[in-house]
Order: structure tokens, then C-alpha cells, then sequence
């Protein structure tokens, strides 16, 4: 199975986690890419009107892990608006992981979790596992792992 590992990240601790993932994938019979999405401003936070500069193409895997991180207890504008610019996702497996600076899901990870299923299912996507890593939680390395094992099964 050929995995796209498509990441958007300010701060690289989401992309860091992608990375993770893609080791996960380098012993199985699956081929994994990381790819990032990239805006064309450097500080894509305080942009009112954000413009994708790399837009990974989706169309050549047959199943797909999105990251992104949390914002303002929501979904990134950058992920969101490179979520809805997607012609589709028919039939394709789809895995979903946020990462966010609060040490609580309810805080804002739940919430872009719930984002990011919505615009993938409106594509036509199958949802197969989420997850979401709380960056300053004790337990963060454990959430890693977990995230890991859950997601190699996709």
C-alpha cells in the first residue's frame, strides 16, 4: 500500500510525529511519503488571507494520514483550507492526527479532530483511525506511541 503522509507544521512538533510515523511504515510491506503543505508567507498565523504555496497531490496513494496542529481550539487555517481545496477522497482510507500545545483534548484537539473528519467524510473519505498528541502533557511521549501503534494498522 502506498501511504501519503500529507503535514502541516509552524513548529515542526507535528512534523516531527509524521517522521515518526513514516519510520513505523520502513519495516512493513507499505511505502510511506512525507509531504508538507507550505504557505507563501512566513508567518501563515497572523495572515487574514492564507496562500498554499505546496499542495501535495493525493490522488497516486491509496490511503492517507493528515497532520496538523490545533490553533486557537481550533483546526489550522492552513490544513482547513488545504482540506477543502481537495476535489476528492472517494474510497480512500484516511487517518487523522493533531497535535496541540494544551494538555487537554477538550482544549481544542477534539474540536479540529471533529473539523478534519467532517471535510474528509464530505470528500467521500473512510475514516479509519484519529488521534492527538497534547505537547506539553506528561504523557506525551506515550500519546506518540500509541498514535504509532494505532496508526500502523491502517
Amino acid at each position: 500500500m502506498n501511504i501519503g503522509i500529507i503535514v502541516f507544521s509552524h513548529t515542526n512538533n507535528t512534523f516531527s510525529v509524521a517522521n515518526k510515523l513514516k519510520e513505523v511504515f520502513y519495516n512493513t510491506a507499505h511505502t510511506a511519503t512525507v509531504e508538507r503543505i507550505t504557505t507563501a508567507s512566513r508567518n501563515p498565523t497572523v495572515e487574514p488571507d492564507i496562500k498554499l504555496k505546496d499542495i501535495p497531490d493525493v490522488s497516486n496513494y491509496d490511503a492517507l494520514i493528515f497532520a496538523s496542529p490545533v490553533w486557537a481550539f481550533s483546526l489550522c487555517p492552513v490544513m482547513k483550507k488545504y482540506l477543502n481545496g481537495l476535489a476528492s477522497l472517494n474510497g480512500k482510507k484516511v487517518a487523522l492526527f493533531v497535535t496541540q500545545q494544551l494538555r487537554f483534548s477538550w482544549m481544542g484537539g477534539n474540536r479540529a479532530i471533529k473539523q478534519m473528519i467532517k471535510i474528509c467524510q464530505s470528500k467521500g473519505a473512510n475514516i479509519a483511525n484519529t488521534g492527538i498528541v497534547n505537547w506539553s502533557s506528561k504523557n506525551k511521549e506515550e500519546q506518540i506511541h500509541n498514535l504509532l501503534e494505532c496508526f500502523k494498522k491502517i
